[in-house]
């Protein structure tokens, strides 16, 4: 693997090696990879205005500078997403993107709330998801379980409303998510509908330790009772959290280029991913939110590659930590591995 001075593009065999290296996804937003021209082809059919002009103007406004810049253009950019043909073509395209970049198996998580709550069916926004996911494993090869988040920013009532809509389509569903802002908002907000939705079957994740305190993290794990911390990277302030995640291999989804977009880390440098690989803790590679971040999976790894020096063995071993921490079957989870293993 080359040193942290190379440079990667597209014909470079670096590019090339972690393009088709096999991958797996478990932080996504679909929504988050709602791309510039889609955003504008989806408000042309159905009349939304928007605030931009140009597709160039919408590159623009993807500066941020915090986190709830972010959101603030990204709930205003999912009102394009009004029925189920927008929602199955938001979930096709980003699979093609994954069949280009040998994503194999993919987790995503999509956001009711955000269309609910300006009159848009639940069944609308979750049938058109899980057909493109079915098509996704139909014609492309690409297997997947749909995860639900609820929007910490709201209150409890309303993520019980979205779970008591989320009721007849259950068989559609692997697990529930927390995201949105966390400052001010804290897990143990949503203990209660976490339980309800664990009594239900369904298993449970959620954003903490991004730009929260590692103590958000205990309290995912302790109060929500997650089989998957999302970020996490803050969990290195706390040795005795370090700990506990190397005993119990709890995995880690963090997002290395949404990190710097978003200035948890200034600068993909000072990014601890591969510290905490080297700790032994069960951390993943995924993009968060694509579109608005400035990379899907390969992006990732190519960045990583770039600013800390990403070899080889690290590359598969993030990738073999992701077929362990997913929620796939032991058998898909088997087939997954010796497609990595014939890859090395």
């Amino acid at each position: 693997m080359p040193n942290s001075t190379t440079q990667t593009n597209n014909s470079s065999p670096l590019s090339s090696w972690l393009t088709q290296l096999p991958k797996i996804e478990l932080h996504l937003h679909l929504e988050g990879s709602l791309e510039p021209q889609m955003l504008f082809d989806l408000a042309v059919r159905n009349n939304v205005d928007l605030p931009y002009v140009n597709v160039q103007e919408v590159t623009k406004a993807f500066q941020f500078t915090q986190l709830q810049d972010f959101l603030d253009i990204y709930y205003q950019a999912a009102q394009v997403l009004v029925t189920e043909q927008d929602f199955y073509d938001l979930t096709w395209a980003y699979l093609l993107k994954c069949k280009e970049q040998n994503v194999l198996h993919v987790e995503p998580f999509f956001d009711p709330q955000t269309h609910t709550d300006r009159g848009v069916a639940f069944s609308t926004v979750i049938n058109g998801i899980d057909q493109a996911l079915t098509d996704g494993k139909e014609k492309l090869g690409i297997s997947s379980e749909l995860i639900m988040c609820f929007l910490r920013h709201l209150d409890e009532k309303s993520a019980f409303e979205t779970l008591e809509q989320a009721m007849p389509f259950l068989a559609k569903l692997k697990g529930v998510g927390l995201d949105s802002s966390e400052l001010g908002h804290p897990p143990e907000k949503f203990s209660r509908v976490f339980a309800k939705a664990r009594e239900l079957g369904l298993l449970t994740v959620a954003h903490a330790g991004e730009e929260g305190p590692a103590e958000f993290i205990w309290t995912a794990i302790n109060d929500l009772k997650v089989s998957r911390v999302d970020h996490g990277v803050n969990a290195i302030q706390d040795p005795e959290l370090i700990t506990y995640l190397r005993q119990t291999q709890m995995p880690l989804t963090v997002c290395p280029l949404s990190n710097t977009k978003l200035k948890v880390f200034e600068h993909m440098q000072q990014h601890n991913i591969l510290d905490l690989l080297a700790l032994d803790i069960c951390v993943t590679v995924n993009s968060d939110d694509p579109s608005y971040f400035g990379g899907y999976m390969t992006e990732n790894f190519e960045a990583l590659a770039q600013a800390l020096d990403l070899n080889q063995t690290q590359a598969i071993k993030l990738v073999q930590n992701s077929i362990t921490a997913s929620f796939c079957d032991e058998q898909r989870k088997q087939e997954l591995t010796k497609i990595l293993n014939d890859y090395q």
